[in-house]
């Protein structure tokens, strides 16, 4: 039987947060395990496994959808980073596809961007897809990416930078990890964000040579 893919929502749309309830709730794949206004709130919800003196581990959740735009003022490029850096993979809902913010979105490092008036089905295959590491394509992602004048080279977070260094220089998976100081799993959880990531900007990567490719080209070696 496979895995239940866990999932958050953030959003300060108390409708739309019971929305997503009822929504969700009735897809046998997909376990809400929480659902907040703000990123701060989320994180510090701390639900998971008790731990000694009345203290509690947070358990990232597989995918977070993530509203664009809060109203406590915190940049979308902020919250991405901080969901990722807790160990989620991130999927962007807005009200509007507007290209500028689904490119910085995706920059920052989110996963995919879906508009609010997508169906269940869309929303469930897009996190299906997130969850998988293969990102959600939507059209309007695909507009977004396709008319995009800015820098080519996707953003990559400091982890995940390291990761693709070591093994587009030669290391073995296992090697990379080792010196990450992380998991084999984990690894390659950072090695296909990065593979996400240029696939979004339109500069695919599936092998090792490809990556090592994008080293180059992006002058990742000194900088």
């Amino acid at each position: 039987m496979a895995r239940l893919i866990t999932v958050a929502v953030v959003d300060d749309d108390r409708m739309l947060l019971d929305g997503m309830r009822a929504w969700l709730g009735g897809v046998p794949e997909l376990d809400l395990t929480a659902t907040a206004a703000t990123v701060d709130e989320l994180l510090a919800s701390r639900p998971g496994t008790e731990l000694p003196y009345g203290e509690a581990r947070y358990e990232a959740p597989d995918v977070v959808l993530l509203d664009l735009v809060l109203r406590d003022g915190s940049a979308p490029a902020d919250n991405i980073r901080r969901l990722l850096d807790s160990g989620s993979r991130v999927l962007m809902i807005s009200t509007v596809p507007d290209r500028h913010r689904i490119i910085d979105a995706v920059r920052a490092g989110a996963d995919g961007y879906l508009t609010k008036d997508n169906d269940l089905p869309t929303l469930v295959a897009a996190v299906k897809d997130v969850a998988a590491g293969l990102g959600a394509h939507s059209p309007e992602l695909a507009f977004a990416c396709a008319h995009d004048d800015g820098p080519a080279a996707p953003r990559l977070s400091p982890r995940e930078r390291q990761v693709l260094l070591d093994y587009a220089s030669g290391l073995t998976l296992k090697s990379t990890a080792r010196r990450a100081g992380i998991t084999v799993h984990t690894a390659k959880d950072y090695l296909d964000r990065v593979k996400a990531k240029y696939r979004q900007a339109g500069r695919p990567a599936y092998t090792k040579i490809d990556l090592a490719v994008r080293v180059r080209e992006d002058s990742l070696e000194g900088g």
